[in-house]
This record gives structure tokens, sequence and C-alpha cells, in this order.
């Protein structure tokens, strides 16, 4: 008889999944992780956006793993959705930081100074 995935992995693995894609946009040079841009780099907005994307496509597979354990969908006002984005916001922080704050510094190899 096989073994089920307890549900507390499932949720951590989702939680692991979702910092990962909130910091997939800044740390790739690639649009959707496929195609890179003619001009060689992405522009901010087109980080932003990728990153939107990226938080509804966890969306979509948080609802789905809802309805997997549970069975139905629990109906979610604004709040739900602004805390979601806050988290996903948070979650990114390490790709900006490395993106535009730590990286520069590292290509000119130069530390900042108080």
């Amino acid at each position: 008889m096989t073994q089920l995935i307890p549900f507390e992995v499932l949720v951590w693995a989702f939680v692991a999944l979702s910092f990962v894609s909130a910091n997939l946009p800044w740390l790739t040079e690639r649009i959707g992780l496929m195609v890179l841009p003619a001009s060689g780099t992405k522009g901010a907005w087109t980080r932003i956006a990728e990153w939107a994307v990226l938080y509804a496509l966890l969306g979509l597979i948080g609802k789905g793993l809802e309805y997997q354990a549970t069975g139905s969908i629990h109906p979610q006002g604004w709040e739900f959705y602004v805390i979601t984005g806050s988290m996903f916001a948070v979650f990114a922080l390490p790709g900006y930081i490395w993106r535009y704050d730590l990286r520069p510094h590292l290509r000119n190899r130069t530390l900042r100074t108080r």
C-alpha cells in the first residue's frame, strides 16, 4: 500500500515554490525562463509583469491544491489577495536586492563604506 505525502509537507513545498517563483524575475534575464530579449536584458516593467503572472499562476496552483485537499474552493475577499500579494512581494525581496543593489556592486568590485 502506498503512503500519501503528509499535508504539512505539501504546504511547506508550496511555500518554498512560492519563494523561488517570486525571485525568478530578478534572477534571470530570460522572459518566462525561455525567451531571451532582443536587447539582452529585461526591463523593470517586464520583471514586474512577469512577477505578477507568477503570482497569478501560483494562486491557481494554490486553488487547485485547496480543491484537492477539501473538495471545494472557499470564496475569498479582497483582503486575502492583498495579504498574499504582500507576502509574495516580501518573498521577492532577496531577488530584488540581488538585482538592483548587490549585483552592481559586485560587478564594480567596490564595497560601500560608511
